[in-house]
C-alpha cells in the first residue's frame, strides 16, 4: 500500500512524505528538522525509517531543515546538479555519500520506489517536480508553477494521486498589500499557480482518470484553504465530476499535516 502525506505545505515550508510500506522518503524539508520529526510522529511514521530527502529546488522553503535532518540521522538527499551548487551553502556541511546527484528526466531508484523527475516553470535554478512509481502506482508532485504548459501537463496525466500547486487568488494577489514587484513575479510565467488555473488542470486530470488531489503550496497572505477548495470544486463540478464522489480533494494545509491518502 502506498501512502501519501502532505506534512508541511505553503510559502511558510514544504515537506511531503511518501512511502511504500518498504522505503519512506521525504519531498523537500523546509521547516526546522524538529517540526518534520514531530510531523511524522503524528502520521505514526519515524524519522528513521525515511531513507531520503528529495529537493525540488533551492528556495528556502523546500531546505531549511535537509541539512541537519541529513546529519542527524544520516539520511542522503538527492537533487540535480544546477540545484545543488545553488543550495549547498545553505545546508551546512554534508558527508560525501550524502550528497546524490540526479538528472533531469532520468529515472532513479530509492528502495522499491522509482522516481523521475521533470522540469517546472519557476524562479529557480533548475527547479523540478517528481513522478513516484510503485508497484503500478504513480504519485505525482508539483508545486511552484508559473505557468502550466502541455509538457508539463503530459508529465502529471495518469497519476493516481497528485499534489498540484493552488498558491493564491488572483484577486486577493492584485488588491493585497504586495508590493508590485513581488505580485509580478508571482503571476509571472515563473512564479506561481492561482487557484483558477489549478482548477483547470485538476478537472482535466480527473478527466483522464486521476482520483486523488490535494491542492498544495497556499499563499498565507493571498489564499484561504477554503477558497482554494472551493475555487477547484467548482471548475470539477463544471465537467460533471463531484468531489467525494468521483475524486478525493482536499488541501495540504500550511501548518499542519493533511489526510493520509493510502492506495
Amino acid at each position: 500500500m502506498v501512502k501519501v502525506c502532505s506534512l508541511f505545505s505553503g510559502s511558510s515550508g514544504n515537506c511531503i512524505f511518501i512511502s511504500s510500506g518498504e522505503t519512506s522518503v521525504l519531498v523537500d524539508a523546509g521547516v526546522s528538522g524538529k517540526r518534520i520529526e514531530e510531523a511524522l510522529e503524528q502520521i505514526g511514521e519515524s524519522i528513521k525509517s525515511i531513507s531520503a530527502i528529495i529537493i525540488t529546488h533551492e528556495h528556502n522553503d523546500h531546505i531549511v531543515g535537509a541539512g541537519i535532518l541529513s546529519r542527524r540521522h544520516k539520511i542522503p538527499i538527492y537533487a540535480n546538479s544546477r540545484t545543488w551548487d545553488a543550495m549547498r551553502p545553505f545546508l551546512g556541511k554534508l558527508k560525501p555519500e550524502h550528497i546524490r546527484v540526479t538528472q533531469v528526466c532520468k529515472p532513479f531508484r530509492i528502495g522499491d520506489i522509482y522516481i523521475v523527475s521533470f522540469p517546472i516553470p519557476h524562479d529557480a535554478a533548475c527547479p523540478v517536480g517528481y513522478n513516484f512509481f510503485v508497484d503500478c502506482k504513480k504519485i505525482t508532485i508539483a508545486t511552484d508553477i508559473g505557468h502550466v504548459n502541455d509538457e508539463l501537463v503530459g508529465w502529471l496525466e495518469e497519476s493516481h494521486v497528485i499534489l498540484l500547486e493552488s498558491n493564491h487568488d488572483l484577486e486577493m494577489l492584485v488588491t493585497g498589500r504586495y508590493p508590485w514587484p513581488l505580485k509580478k513575479r508571482i503571476m509571472g510565467d515563473f512564479g506561481h499557480l492561482c487557484n483558477d488555473l489549478t482548477g483547470k488542470v485538476v478537472a482535466h486530470l480527473a478527466e483522464k482518470g486521476t482520483k486523488y488531489f490535494l491542492l498544495g503550496h497556499l499563499s498565507k497572505e493571498n489564499n484561504y484553504p477554503e477558497l482554494a477548495y472551493q475555487t477547484v470544486c467548482n471548475a470539477l463540478l463544471e465537467k460533471k465530476i463531484y468531489p467525494d464522489k468521483d475524486v478525493f480533494l482536499d488541501v495540504a494545509y500550511r501548518d499542519r499535516v493533511s489526510k493520509m491518502i493510502c492506495i
